[in-house]
């Protein structure tokens, strides 16, 4: 996978960014150039986190990688935080999503900025998703969706709908900001059933083994009538509880990224039949992220400079 992607909107010099982006298990910082068509990370710092530490360690582990970057012009970030998150105060709104719970309440704004050495307003903060999904629309297709909708999986799913790269957060066929997390399957959270570890635990059920999706996942491929379960019940259930939305909110793409989507070909059969059953569009295209980790990370920049990054920033 190259690092360096295209888009469409001009800009008369280079200008650099930050990009941290914060997942339930780790962070990861970069350094993003922006020029004319062009977005390219520079570089990049990746550290491991635990999403159960306390608020000043979550918060030192968020900029940690930023400080291994070897560019040091940056004076420009924006954060992609997974919700529930007040994105325009930098809040914390974390609680009953099993990460970030000492993050509930805190000022991440001005925390992180002043590890940074920086003013609160020179950090910014977007969706996890919606950045992951910006990416992929910008710079990650062949053609450009009108109306595409994103989702990530992992430790948790998180969703993005996109109009014309709008993200569209309320309204008619759009669930609650923009977010697929609290919908219901078989009355449950739906991360109880599509998550890493609603997988693993299921798997572990079944077969009292304690695996790493990934294994499971190497396991379907090779035919294992317990692990093809497991992930036929949980892709299943993320296509019936997506597909209202799809239909109601006119998607003419669906793409899926996250950790889980490395193993793709053992995921997409179960997906489309719970489409199918759900009453998803007919047309709709169903596609896996092509930028992976890099998807977050360069549509973190696209909403930055689409927002306030002036050229010389």
């Amino acid at each position: 996978m190259s690092d360096d992607a295209r888009e469409t909107t001009g800009m008369p010099e280079a200008t650099l960014c930050g990009v941290i982006e914060v997942g339930g298990s780790h962070a990861t910082a970069a350094t993003v150039e922006l020029l004319g068509s062009a977005a390219r990370i520079v570089d990049s710092a990746t550290r491991a986190l635990d999403p159960a530490l306390s608020a000043d360690e979550l918060l030192d582990g968020f900029v940690a990688p930023a400080r291994r970057l070897t560019e040091s012009l940056v004076t420009r970030w924006v954060v992609a935080m997974p919700g529930p998150f007040d994105y325009e105060r930098g809040i914390g709104i974390f609680g009953d999503v099993a990460k970030f719970d000492a993050l509930r309440g805190i000022d991440v704004r001005e925390g992180m900025a002043s590890r940074l050495g920086l003013a609160p307003d020179r950090v910014s903060f977007v969706n996890d998703a919606a950045a992951y999904a910006l990416g992929e629309w910008a710079f990650g297709a062949d053609t450009r969706a009108s109306r595409q909708v994103c989702v990530t999986l992992g430790t948790g799913v998180g969703s993005a709908f996109l109009d014309q790269g709008r993200i569209v957060t309320g309204g008619d066929g759009v669930p609650p900001d923009g977010w697929v997390y609290p919908l219901e399957f078989e009355g449950r959270p739906l991360e109880d059933t599509i998550s890493t570890r609603a997988i693993v635990a299921d798997y572990e059920r079944r077969t009292g083994r304690s695996c790493t999706v990934k294994e499971i996942a190497g396991e379907a491929a090779d035919g294992q009538a317990d692990a093809a379960a497991v992930l036929d019940r949980a892709m299943g259930a993320l296509g019936r509880a997506l597909a209202p939305w799809l239909a109601s909110f006119g998607a003419d793409r669906l793409t899926v990224g996250g950790s889980m989507v490395r193993s793709w070909p053992v995921l997409v059969g179960a997906l489309r039949d719970g489409l199918a059953q759900g009453g998803a569009p007919g047309r709709l295209d169903v596609t896996p992220s092509r930028l992976l980790d890099a998807a977050p990370l360069l549509g973190a920049a696209h909403w930055l400079r689409a927002h306030d990054l002036p050229a010389s920033a």
